[in-house]
């Protein structure tokens, strides 16, 4: 799957709940899907890990209110995060969000 937060130059490759996950990336696209006003995605860079999964993390719980699950520490440290607790926190991002007004269809006027 490809995550495309409205930026259509800046696309993040999820192929699994591992590797697509370690450099912060696909938490921020994620993210800025329901907070775009938080942080620019554009402006992001893959190689500055620490900065992404901090960004992400401390914007899911700034303006979602979800507890972080991941340590940001932890997930520099490991170029291969351990699918399981990226998938509990992703599962715990998917409770929180599935009602948010960002994921209701639109209805399009013929």
């Amino acid at each position: 799957h490809r995550l495309d937060p409205r930026a259509r130059d800046k696309e993040v490759e999820i192929t699994n709940f591992s590797t697509s996950w370690n450099n912060g990336m696909a938490f921020c696209a994620l993210i800025h899907h329901f907070y775009p006003h938080a942080f620019d995605f554009k402006s992001l860079d893959p190689k500055q890990r620490r900065k992404n999964f901090t960004l992400a993390f401390d914007t899911a719980e700034k303006e979602g209110d979800i507890a972080p699950l991941l340590d940001v520490e932890d997930m520099v440290r490991m170029k291969t995060p351990d699918w399981k607790c990226v998938f509990t926190y992703v599962q715990s991002l998917y409770r929180n969000l599935k009602d948010h007004e960002n994921n209701k269809a639109v209805s399009v006027e013929q």
